[in-house]
């Protein structure tokens, strides 16, 4: 009997109580996961776009299907109707061209992808104006990293 009970013995070695619960099954076999958000970025300086993709794609439900270092390029990709994709993050300065202008260009094109700005030039006054174009969020890329990951989250839980 000793034998049959160590194999029940929690990590600790102690033996659950009778009419005790069932250990808890792990969430992941419970729930599904979450769903990923097709990102495409839109940043031009390489070091600040390869750590983003790879601090998105561990820390928040991401898959990053492309990016554009310039105005241009990026609506050249974001603006054909077959392009699918849940979440766009945007610099301001760029190459060539702006986050502004892919701001302006894409929100009369925009199907229920969320546009967010990612900026180091997050001024009360810039923030107003890309709300204005047609953002719905603007971070620092300085100190809001986090709220970026937990917006991401977010997204992708509601639409779980």
């Amino acid at each position: 009997m000793k034998a049959q009970n160590a194999s029940l013995a929690a990590p600790g070695g102690s033996v659950p109580a009778a009419g005790a619960p069932a250990l808890a099954q792990p969430l992941n076999l419970i729930m599904p996961p979450m769903p990923l958000l097709k990102t495409y970025i839109v940043e031009d300086s390489v070091v600040i776009r390869d750590n983003l993709i790879a601090t998105l794609e561990e820390m928040a439900p991401v898959s990053v299907v492309g990016s554009a270092v310039d105005e241009a390029s990026a609506l050249a990709w974001l603006s054909p109707s077959e392009a699918i994709y849940d979440l766009v993050i945007i610099d301001i300065f760029l190459r060539q061209g702006s986050g502004l202008g892919v701001l302006k260009q894409l929100r009369p094109l925009r199907t229920k992808a969320s546009l967010v700005v990612l900026t180091n030039y997050a001024t009360p006054d810039m923030r107003q104006r890309c709300l204005a174009l047609g953002a719905d969020r603007v971070f620092d890329k300085s100190h809001e990293i986090d709220a970026l990951l937990d917006y991401c989250s977010g997204l992708a839980a509601a639409a779980h």
